[in-house]
C-alpha cells in the first residue's frame, strides 16, 4: 500500500509495486529461464513502460536512457552496469523483450492497478461504491504471418485486408480513469469474437461491488443478464427497438417504469446456455436527449436512485471515448509494431501500466487543487512527466529529488481543461481516422 498520496511518483510507484527481484521470482516458480545480467525481468519491463510514456520511443532510446542513468535504481547488483561496460547496441535488450514472459506483463499490470485503485478510488454521491465504464475498440497489427494466424484480416467486395485487427474490450473507472481489465481477441476469421462475449470473460476481475455502465451495443439481454448473475448493477442504454419490445408500451419522455425484462426467442437462439427461467428485474427510464431535440435517450437500470441521478450517472459515459483516444493516440496504442502475438499481448499490458501511471499524477496533482482527476488534460501531464522524468531519475539526494518532484507537479497542474462561458461551437463527437493501406508497388517495366 501507498501510505501517502504524494508518494505516488512513476519509478517509485513501479518499485512499490514490484519489489525488486519479485518478477525473476515469478520467473523461477513458474519454470520460466530469464538470464540474469543489465536486462532483469524487472528493469526490462521498466523500460517497456517508459517506451509508451514517451510515445514512439524506439529500442535504441531506451538503452540511451540506460546508459546515461536512467533506471539505474532497478539495476543494482550489476557489475557490468557499475563499470560503464553495456553495449549501447539494442541486441540484448530486443531479446530480453522477446524471452520476457507475458505471465509477468500480467503481474506488472495487476500490481500496479491494485496499489492505485484504493489511492483514486471515489464514489458518486450517494451510491458509495466504484462506477465502471465499458466500451470496446479495435487496434491495427503488423502484417506478420503470427499475427494473420491468430488475428485474421478481414475482406470486402474488394478482396482481402492488408492489416490484422484485434478487437479489445477495455473497462475503465469513471472516476480516476484507471484502465481495470482488458481483453482482447480476433476481429474476423472464422471465429470472430463479440464485444459482449469478450466483456463476459473480463466480469470475474472487476470489483464485486462495481456499477457496469454502457451504450446500447452492450444493452442486450445476453450480457445484461451476465452482469446481475455476477451481483453487480446495470446502467445501459437501450436501442429505441429493444426499449419498445422490454416495455411493451408507448415511450414517452420521463417514463420511469419498473418491469420484468425476459429474454426473447431471438436471444435463446443467439444464447442457448440461457436457463428456462432467466429474466431480469429493473427500470425503464426515457429522457430526451439534450443534445438532439428529435432524439430520445432509453435506460435500464437495476438502480434505485431518482431518475434524475441516474442521467447524470449516464452522462459520464462519454469519458470512456476520450480515455480511449489516450490510450489510441497518445500512448501509441493505435497501431502496434511487434510481430508476435506473444509481443503484442506483453505490448498491450505494459502500455495500459503506462497509461495508468500518468493517470496517477493526474489524482496527485487534482488533489492538491482539490478537483477531480478528469478536469486535467491526459496528454498535457503526459508531455510534462516525460519532460521530467530524467530529472527525477538522475537526481543525486532525496532533497533534490523532492525539488524537481515540486517542480513537475507544478507544470502538471497548469493543465486543467478550461471552463468553457459558452457551449461548444461544435458538438462534441468521436472524429474517424481515415483508413490507410501500404504504398502500392509499380510493376516492373516489361522488357521489348
Amino acid at each position: 500500500m501507498i501510505s501517502s498520496p504524494d508518494q505516488i511518483t512513476l519509478l517509485r510507484l513501479f518499485q512499490k509495486a514490484i519489489p525488486t527481484g519479485a518478477l525473476e521470482q515469478t520467473c523461477r516458480e513458474n519454470g520460466f529461464s530469464f538470464r540474469r545480467g543489465v536486462y532483469s525481468a524487472t528493469l526490462v519491463a521498466w523500460l517497456m513502460i517508459w517506451q509508451r510514456l514517451g510515445r514512439g520511443r524506439s529500442l535504441a532510446a531506451a538503452v540511451q536512457y540506460l546508459l546515461q542513468g536512467g533506471g539505474r535504481e532497478l539495476a543494482t547488483g550489476c557489475k557490468r552496469r557499475q563499470q560503464g561496460r553495456i553495449s549501447p547496441a539494442t541486441g540484448g535488450y530486443c531479446q530480453a523483450r522477446q524471452k520476457l514472459p507475458t505471465l509477468v506483463a500480467r503481474q506488472v499490470n495487476d500490481r500496479i492497478l491494485e496499489q492505485l485503485r484504493s489511492e483514486m478510488q471515489e464514489g458518486w454521491r450517494g451510491l458509495k461504491r466504484p462506477i465502471v465504464i465499458i466500451d470496446g475498440s479495435s487496434l491495427q497489427l503488423r502484417s506478420s504471418q503470427a499475427l494473420r494466424e491468430v488475428f485474421p484480416v478481414g475482406h470486402n467486395q474488394h478482396g482481402e485486408h492488408h492489416w490484422p485487427i484485434l478487437k479489445i474490450v477495455l473497462f475503465h473507472d469513471v472516476f480516476s480513469g484507471l484502465a481495470l481489465a482488458p481483453v482482447w481477441g480476433p476481429m474476423y476469421g472464422d471465429q470472430p469474437v463479440s464485444e459482449q462475449a469478450l466483456a463476459q470473460q473480463a466480469l470475474a476481475r472487476l470489483p464485486e461491488d462495481a456499477l457496469i455502465l454502457g451504450d446500447s451495443n452492450f444493452g442486450i439481454f445476453s450480457f445484461a443478464y451476465a452482469v446481475r448473475q455476477s451481483k453487480r448493477d446495470v446502467l445501459f442504454r437501450l436501442t429505441a427497438e429493444r426499449a419498445q419490445k422490454v416495455l411493451g408500451g408507448e415511450l414517452r419522455a420521463g417514463t420511469d417504469c419498473p418491469l420484468v425484462w425476459q429474454a426473447s426467442g431471438w436471444d435463446r437462439k443467439r444464447h442457448t446456455d440461457l436457463p428456462a427461467e432467466a429474466q431480469l428485474e429493473g427500470r425503464l427510464l426515457v429522457f430526451e436527449h439534450a443534445g438532439r431535440p428529435n432524439e430520445s435517450l432509453y435506460l435500464f437500470t437495476t438502480l434505485t436512485l431518482p431518475a434524475q441521478e441516474i442521467l447524470a450517472i449516464y452522462q459520464l459515459r462519454w469519458n470512456i471515448e476520450t480515455d480511449l483516444r489516450s490510450l489510441k493516440r497518445t500512448v501509441g496504442l493505435q497501431q502496434m509494431e511487434s510481430q508476435s502475438p506473444d509481443m503484442v499481448e506483453k505490448e498491450l499490458l505494459l502500455a495500459i501500466a503506462a497509461y495508468n501511471l500518468i493517470r496517477a499524477v493526474m489524482c496527485l496533482v487534482a488533489r492538491r487543487a482539490n478537483l477531480a482527476p478528469r478536469h486535467f488534460s491526459f496528454s498535457f501531464v503526459r508531455h510534462v512527466v516525460e519532460a521530467a522524468l530524467p530529472g527525477l531519475d538522475l537526481a543525486s539526494t532525496e532533497a533534490e529529488y523532492q525539488q524537481r518532484l515540486e517542480r513537475m507537479l507544478r507544470f502538471a497542474a497548469q493543465g486543467k481543461h478550461p471552463k468553457r462561458s459558452k457551449p461548444r461551437s461544435y458538438p462534441r463527437a468521436v472524429w474517424g481516422i481515415g483508413a490507410r493501406y501500404p504504398p502500392q508497388r509499380s510493376k516492373p517495366a516489361k522488357e521489348n
